[in-house]
């Protein structure tokens, strides 16, 4: 019991720190220049990756959510994503692009365990010299930096283009979807994963949300959430997409990773060593809009979409990820 108070007691004195340090240091991260920047600090400097390993991205804890290992919980999430959009019943060779993707965890794991052939592309040159550091040369997957607003594949380049918690760095979402479904191959498949805000089209937000979401967006180097619905609207209209987009909403099974992001500066004092004082408060100046973010998920400010779009002009492939996506749930 002493023993959980002081933990308690220690969590809450580097809660009040962090605060301290985030009203003393604003940011307004709006360019893809910050975006770039950022990541290649946190990269560099390896901070990020020692708490929250080769995924950059939210864990999946089931529904209802059960006790898991923070790290377990990310790369349990690749597994569920593959299963959810049907890709576990591609064959091995296929082609994958994965937009925005970090230090590689999520191609290495597509590479690897399905044997498909990936191409990471990421905005940093940091992370992509990262990723091919971490990659085995007996994989098929490649590391680019390239501009997910402004693709350099050819139209109909990929099989598959994935994609987890890139959209809100995007500054045109309409651009964005177009870029993605542009590569797609006909009868290949969009799947993504992304942090959405609420459709205030349908519930303005109100006197407390309004500041909350803008202090998320400059926090993280993001213009702009878009919602689930309007996110699959833009979708539609690029005019690639067959039939509708297929939406589920997991923030129930991704919301723990908020709070575990931040015990793991606690359960793992050993970063406060291998970092020293500036990691530390640069680590620390990031818990208080963690603590933000859980609030915006838990309140249902935000939300956490999943979407799964076919190109239009199917063959071979639609058929096989239309079959394999006709037993999984919508929603």
């Amino acid at each position: 019991m002493n023993l959980f108070f002081w933990a308690i007691a220690l969590l809450l004195a580097l809660t009040t720190l962090g605060i301290g340090l985030y009203l003393i240091t604003p940011r307004n991260y709006q360019s893809s220049n910050s975006v770039a920047n950022s990541y290649d600090a946190w990269t560099e400097d390896g901070i990020l990756e020692f708490y929250w390993g080769e995924h950059i991205h939210l864990g999946h804890y089931g529904s209802p959510p059960q006790q898991k290992d923070f790290l377990v919980a990310k790369s349990d999430f690749v597994h569920e994503m593959v299963r959810w959009g049907g890709l576990d019943k591609l064959p091995p060779g296929t082609t994958v692009l994965d937009v925005g993707c970090g230090i590689g965890g999520s191609s290495r794991i597509l590479g690897r365990d399905y044997g498909f052939a990936v191409t990471g592309i990421t905005i940093s040159p940091q992370q992509v010299q990262r990723a091919q550091d971490l990659t085995s040369g007996e994989l098929d997957v490649q590391f680019l930096v390239d501009d997910a607003m402004a693709l350099s594949f050819p139209d109909a380049s990929f099989d598959v283009v994935w994609s987890i918690e890139a959209g809100p760095h995007m500054p045109d979402k309409a651009i964005f979807a177009r870029e993605l479904m542009r590569v797609v191959k006909p009868g290949g498949v969009l799947v993504l994963a992304d942090w959405n805000q609420r459709d205030s089209r349908q519930k303005p937000l109100n006197f407390w949300e309004k500041p909350v979401m803008q202090q998320l967006l400059d926090q993280w180097s993001h213009p702009a959430f878009s919602s689930i619905e309007g996110f699959s609207e833009l979708l539609e209209a690029t005019e690639f997409v067959e039939g509708k987009v297929v939406t589920a909403d997991w923030t129930e099974q991704t919301i723990p990773s908020w709070l575990d992001s931040i015990w793991q500066g606690v359960a793992r004092p050993e970063g406060l060593v291998r970092f020293g004082l500036s990691g530390f408060i640069k680590s620390l100046r990031e818990v208080p809009t963690l603590l933000l973010m859980r609030l915006a998920f838990g309140a249902g400010l935000c939300r956490f979409g999943m979407f799964r779009a076919l190109r239009a002009n199917s063959p071979q492939l639609a058929e096989t990820v239309t079959t394999a996506s006709a037993s999984l749930p919508s929603s």
